[in-house]
């Protein structure tokens, strides 16, 4: 049986890790920008006009547990983005809009993602509310016994069943240039825009965490 570790409390590996991971982004992310061109970008900069100072917030809380995180230079909506619900309905991230949305992709064969998804868990169990959801989103292929088993091994019941067992999603934020392996986790504003992304697992429980949400949701 797994080690628990109390709700809260941010395990020293997950810190780790998660330090490791603020370095490596760092250096990703002089190489490595999204762009859109013509009339895409001007949509997109139309749209996500207020979301260039919650970016910039992002940016400016982006310190211990969740360093890796990094506001985004081009705020722009996601929402061909597709996965199934708890129901196993078709979702967008347009059907999340009015909420922020901390989302996340992991797999059951992600090591980091056992780490992560307490955590989530824990933040969920926290802060969800209607204005804040962790939509933490499984990208196992196959059926849905294993990914299951796994958020009951680990504990994970505080966060709604998400899949996508194709990996369209994940394939989707590759070319965005947002993911270049798991876990990767976005976040998505009230308006359904991105303004913040990060590869790696983080310790989204802890207090820096928390007063990212809080701050990003009230914007």
């Amino acid at each position: 049986m797994p080690n628990k570790r109390p709700m809260g409390l941010p395990s020293a590996r997950l810190i780790l890790i998660a330090a490791v991971a603020g370095i490596i982004a760092g250096a990703v992310a002089v190489y490595v920008k999204p762009t859109l061109s013509g009339n895409a970008t001007e949509t997109a900069e139309t749209q996500c006009e207020g979301a260039v100072q919650q970016a910039k917030t992002v940016s400016e809380l982006a310190k211990g547990d969740i360093a890796a995180l990094s506001g985004t230079d081009a705020p722009r909506r996601l929402q061909a983005l597709t996965f199934k619900g708890p129901d196993g309905g078709t979702l967008t991230l347009s059907d999340f809009e009015g909420k922020t949305v901390l989302l996340n992709l992991w797999a059951t064969w992600c090591g980091p993602c056992r780490e992560e998804m307490p955590a989530l868990n824990n933040l969920q169990a926290a802060k969800g509310s209607d204005r804040f959801e962790v939509v933490a989103v499984n990208i196992d292929t196959g059926g849905d016994d294993k990914p299951k088993a796994f958020l009951e091994e680990t504990g994970v019941h505080q966060l709604a069943y998400y899949r996508d067992s194709s990996m369209g999603v994940f394939n989707t934020l590759k070319k965005e240039g947002l993911a270049f392996g798991l876990p990767v986790t976005l976040v998505i504003n009230r308006q359904g825009c991105l303004i913040g992304s990060m590869n790696g697992p983080a310790a989204w429980d802890g207090e820096q965490a928390k007063t990212l949400i809080d701050r990003v949701s009230a914007l």
